[in-house]
């Protein structure tokens, strides 16, 4: 089994939430939020402004930690074709400065603002779903019901 330790950027403003388009090696594409893995001796509090700038070009501070998710991806499912556990952390952040644009050679073709009622709509990571709904009830436990995969939400 391989283990990934990831922290992820949740930006609500104005009814709106920063996505990030990540399109794999084969053309496929679905919007997540921005972040990702956590390099080696990094905090996950530094890697999580790190990916914001890296994915979005945007400068974020983060404003609070909103909680953890873990989840096993079955080998069937999983990319590397072996189980796979993913932790993440997930952050509050604001975006500070900045303008949108692709990642320079990296996965993320485009950013955007997109309107929540709009997420339920879209193709998407369950870790939108997670972030979104740990924003919304910020539980004393930092945890939420995992988000069923399927239909337009993947792993």
């Amino acid at each position: 089994m391989s283990l990934r330790l990831a922290a992820y950027a949740v930006c609500v403003e104005g009814g709106r939430v920063l996505l990030a388009r990540y399109v794999n090696a084969d053309g496929a594409d679905h919007w997540t939020l921005p972040g990702g893995r956590v390099e080696q001796s990094e905090d996950p509090f530094d890697a999580v402004v790190r990916e914001v700038a890296e994915e979005t070009g945007c400068d974020a501070v983060v404003e609070r930690l909103l909680g953890v998710d873990s989840r096993v991806i079955p080998a069937a499912e999983a990319r590397g074709g072996a189980e796979h556990q993913n932790v993440g952390v997930f952050y509050r952040v604001r975006i500070t400065g900045g303008r949108l644009r692709p990642e320079p050679d990296g996965d993320v073709a485009e950013s955007a603002w997109t309107p929540i009622p709009e997420v339920a709509r879209t193709p998407r990571a369950s870790l939108v779903d997670v972030g979104l709904a740990l924003s919304r009830t910020l539980p004393a436990t930092g945890r939420v019901d995992p988000v069923p995969v399927g239909g337009l939400i993947r792993h």
